[in-house]
């Protein structure tokens, strides 16, 4: 069956398409040859032919039951278009409207459809009121029988790289790349970037005159402290950048098996470590070795820590980088038994927040 409306007049019709046939077998597909031709008198055998439905004789129930499927193909189409807008986004940030708290979890109205923050995905400390206007970061969007589920999260380290392709002119149209991400969601995000353009500084493009581009996006995330950090091919530079704002006195990077040891002056473990390890755990993140640091002093008896350990590769290789390091999570204990995992915040110059 068929319907044919005419938009201007609200008029439609009705009808059935049915194979003309010598022998009916089924009456609602099929039609008789010599009833076809009372219709249409060139009908021919195996042609389709449209027989007229009078809607206007359907009974009471027969009407309900077409105007109940009629509603239900409405509601499943406009689910469907909206599926089809947000699964286009997902992956991306959008701006929501905080509706209301469902225990733990949160309600954003993000338009068309509501988005759920769960509590997972929940910065710690962040208190949302109703009708505040929030980003957040599509995750995931699954179709359902009551329409589209997205969910969305404020802690997704791409939360804060959408968060500077919007913000950065030179990010969007790709003369600065950013390379990697570690985001600890609420304390601390560091980031490498690189430029494409050599008279483009890559650190400086984000963070914009006078810190104004990067302080939007800090303000966004409620005051999460951003780190900078220009990226290297080299491990040994940029496992240095990424422990900053610690200075560091030699790195002995293995890039087959991942991993560093890094010596940092005695005065600057702490500040290498960061409180908790955070610092040196979001190093180890961001640049994907396994980071062991030590101080010059712990360095003169560890293994693996002295030049002296290396001179035979030198004499193989005939180089070596002298800054190359990294550091992991479950590489804090040492330091977390001797208390020398202490904030590092205290001694850490002001730096862009």
């Amino acid at each position: 069956m068929k319907v044919e409306i005419d938009r201007e007049t609200c008029d439609f019709l009705c009808y059935a398409e049915k194979e003309i046939v010598e022998e009916v077998e089924d009456t609602c597909l099929q039609i008789s040859l010599e009833d076809a031709q009372e219709i249409k008198s060139d009908a021919a055998l195996g042609d389709i032919i449209h027989v007229e439905i009078k809607s206007k004789e359907f009974g009471r129930i027969a009407t309900q039951n077409a105007k109940n499927v009629i509603l239900q193909k409405i509601r499943e189409e406009e689910r469907s278009v909206i599926y089809n807008q947000y699964f286009e986004k997902e992956k991306d940030i959008v701006t929501g409207i905080v509706q209301r708290y469902m225990g733990k979890n949160i309600s954003i109205n993000l338009g068309k459809a509501d988005g759920i923050l769960n509590d997972s995905e929940q910065v710690k400390g962040e208190v949302f009121r109703p009708t505040e206007r929030i980003k957040v970061y599509i995750l995931e969007v699954k179709n359902t029988p009551k329409g589209p589920r997205i969910l969305v999260s404020r802690t997704h380290p791409e939360l804060v790289k959408r968060l500077f392709e919007a913000e950065v002119t030179e990010i969007k149209d790709g003369t600065v790349e950013i390379m990697s991400i570690a985001r600890e969601a609420g304390s601390r995000t560091k980031m490498a970037v690189r430029s494409n353009n050599p008279n483009v500084d890559a650190v400086g493009a984000c963070v914009g005159l006078n810190g104004a581009r990067v302080n939007s996006i800090v303000e966004e995330l409620r005051g999460e402290k951003i780190d900078i950090i220009n990226w290297d091919e080299n491990p040994g530079n940029l496992i240095q950048n990424a422990l900053s704002p610690a200075k560091i006195v030699a790195v002995f990077a293995d890039p087959d098996e991942k991993t560093a040891k890094v010596v940092v002056p005695d005065y600057q473990l702490s500040l290498a470590i960061g409180k908790e390890g955070q610092n040196a755990r979001l190093a180890a993140r961001l640049t994907g070795y396994k980071i062991d640091i030590k101080s010059e002093t712990q360095a003169k008896d560890a293994p693996g820590f002295r030049y002296e350990d290396y001179m035979d590769e030198y004499d193989e290789y005939d180089e070596f980088d002298e800054y190359d390091g990294e550091y992991e999570e479950g590489d804090l204990q040492e330091y977390e038994e001797d208390g020398s995992g202490e904030d590092y915040e205290e001694a850490a110059p002001d730096r862009i927040e």
